[in-house]
């Protein structure tokens, strides 16, 4: 069975085509590299054998997307395209739904001409906005609060109608929570340009030298600690939720909406104090004002994936701060 994965070369879309791979699957990436590297690729053959088939495209032109389902048999889509930088989609917001919503609306159209199907879509614990109790459940009302969650959510609205309209349309929404960690092997992970906006990524480029110290925003939220709290999961684990997706959409018809998150809130303190632990490494932090539009707690409620999809997380706390700090340490500058 073939699996284009758009955005495929990206931190999760990565680690799913490794997890595709090493289950049989024959994957199709198809990735324009703004915002990863093409070093992935051979990363990817190192470690499970297999060469990937690769369409250098832009996944809004509906050209190019139209011949790559002309050359392949497609029989499901993974949809990770997309810019996901919060604070980017404040300052472009007309940029991110151009890009994010173009890319879902092209490969809708596609499929339906080459009679594809199946379609897993990346979406965002961010489509719930701020909540008014947590654990979050699929069920609770979205209140996006910035551009790129809305993006998110658009999508999920567009791939809904889609399947409503079509009988033959299966399609599995995702909500991330805080992905973390790296392949054990420390051949493929996250690498951010710049200052990364994301908690591990900034820990570990601490623990490597590149900066001074990390940067708390907020010690004064209601939660063990004062710090936030986030649903942190191993980046392996909810590449292996996208396994379960598509065969979940092999088997069912209509739209379904999942959370993959572990269930299990950590403050950042938590976080350092565990990165530290496993890896024997001291993280210098400083303690700074609260971050507009930040809360003290955000985690999700995983049993109607654990239930529906047969998908729990394996990976622990631990493994996620040391798997994190392997790939660092064999790759200081990311893929560069």
């Amino acid at each position: 069975m073939k699996i284009l994965l758009t955005g495929g070369a990206g931190y999760i879309g990565s680690h799913t085509c490794v997890e595709l791979l090493d289950q049989g699957y024959e994957v199709v990436i198809a990735d324009n590299f703004d915002n990863s590297s093409k070093k992935v690729l051979d990363r990817i053959k190192k470690i499970t054998g297999k060469n990937v088939i690769l369409y250098e495209i832009d996944v809004k032109d509906k050209m190019d997307v139209d011949k790559l389902f002309d050359e392949q048999k497609i029989e499901a889509v993974i949809h990770f395209a997309g810019f996901k930088a919060v604070g980017e989609s404040c300052a472009f917001p007309v940029k991110y739904y151009r890009n994010n919503v173009d890319t879902t609306l092209t490969l809708l159209e596609s499929m339906k001409e080459h009679n594809v199907n199946n379609f897993v879509f990346s979406s965002s614990a961010t489509v719930y906005g701020i909540p008014e109790s947590v654990p979050l459940q699929e069920w609770m009302k979205p209140g996006c609060i910035n551009p790129y969650g809305r993006t998110k959510y658009v999508n999920e609205l567009i791939l809904k109608d889609a399947a409503d309209a079509d009988e033959n349309l299966s399609v599995v929404l995702l909500r991330y929570f805080n992905p973390i960690g790296a392949h054990k092997s420390g051949l493929i992970g996250e690498s951010p340009s710049g200052i990364p906006n994301n908690l591990m990524p900034y820990i570990t480029q601490v623990a490597v030298g590149k900066l001074e110290q990390l940067g708390i925003f907020g010690d004064d939220y209601e939660t063990r600690d004062g710090t936030g709290v986030r649903d942190y999961i191993h980046v392996v684990d909810l590449a292996k939720g996208h396994l379960k997706a598509i065969e979940y959409a092999l088997s069912h018809k209509g739209c379904e909406l999942f959370n993959l998150g572990t269930g299990t809130g950590y403050s950042v303190l938590d976080i350092v104090k565990a990165f530290e632990k496993a890896n024997d490494i001291k993280i210098p932090y400083t303690i700074k004002p609260r971050r507009a539009g930040d809360i003290a707690e955000f985690y999700a409620d995983p049993k109607k994936a654990n239930k529906e999809l047969n998908w729990h997380t394996e990976n622990t706390l631990e493994d996620m701060c040391r798997d994190s700090w392997n790939w660092q340490k064999k790759n200081p500058n990311g893929y560069e």
